[in-house]
């Protein structure tokens, strides 16, 4: 009965702490790499993590991607990765929030995850006063029908891994290049074009510690640095 009790305990104070990490600018195959190791080794008794960055220009294709939605890549790498959707773009001025979670521990549907994630992002902006809203049939967040965040997950073995990009002050031509996520003529915004002027740097951790944490169930935050 004690021992029944001292698990519940155990685990229920393991579902609500978070391991959170700005790791600045990065490759995107090496982090990409970090994620599934990650997910590979951890264990029933692992806190979830939160990496928080940006990454160099890159195009990522998900698994069900088609090469046709890539138009003219130019001098952008192209990456074949293991998260579901079509082609985006990623780069400098983007917040990319990757969510290492155990879902099957915190009892999260996959769908449930990402309406999770699109209210957390609509929140913030609407702190902003701009009205942001999602899609049944197109997940990502909108503002006037113009894309501002992406969402894409893996799910293995109950843990997830991937997760968001918001757009925040960044060389938006790029995007020219691709159909955004599958969808041809998707227009693509930023908050810095929607008037709300801040970083990367500055906006992450707020997210995270007053939207993103707090909607998933996450009571106790810990800002770390990674080694490597």
């Amino acid at each position: 009965m004690l021992s029944g009790l001292y698990n519940f305990i155990v685990n229920t104070s393991i579902t609500q702490q978070l391991h959170t990490y700005y790791l600045g600018q990065q490759d995107y195959s090496t982090v990409f790499q970090k994620m599934k190791d990650f997910t590979e080794q951890r264990s029933s008794s692992s806190i979830d993590e939160i990496w928080l960055l940006e990454h160099f220009p890159v195009f990522t294709l998900g698994r069900n991607a088609k090469e046709e939605h890539i138009l003219d890549a130019g001098d952008i790498p192209i990456i074949p990765i293991d998260r579901g959707g079509q082609v985006t773009y990623h780069g400098s001025g983007q917040l990319i929030v990757y969510l290492l979670l155990d879902i099957r521990r915190k009892n999260l549907g996959v769908r449930q995850l990402v309406s999770l994630m699109e209210n957390a992002i609509i929140q913030l902006l609407k702190e902003q006063y701009i009205n942001a809203y999602s899609k049944p049939d197109a997940p990502g967040v909108y503002v006037t029908e113009e894309k501002v965040a992406a969402l894409g997950l893996r799910i293995t073995k109950g843990r997830c891994y991937h997760g968001l990009s918001l757009n925040i002050d960044m060389d938006l031509s790029p995007f020219q290049r691709i159909n955004p996520c599958g969808y041809k003529n998707l227009k693509v915004t930023d908050c810095n074009h929607l008037g709300f002027k801040t970083t990367v740097k500055k906006i992450g951790d707020r997210f995270v510690n007053h939207y993103l944490a707090p909607i998933l169930n996450y009571s106790e935050i810990s800002r770390r640095t990674k080694n490597n």
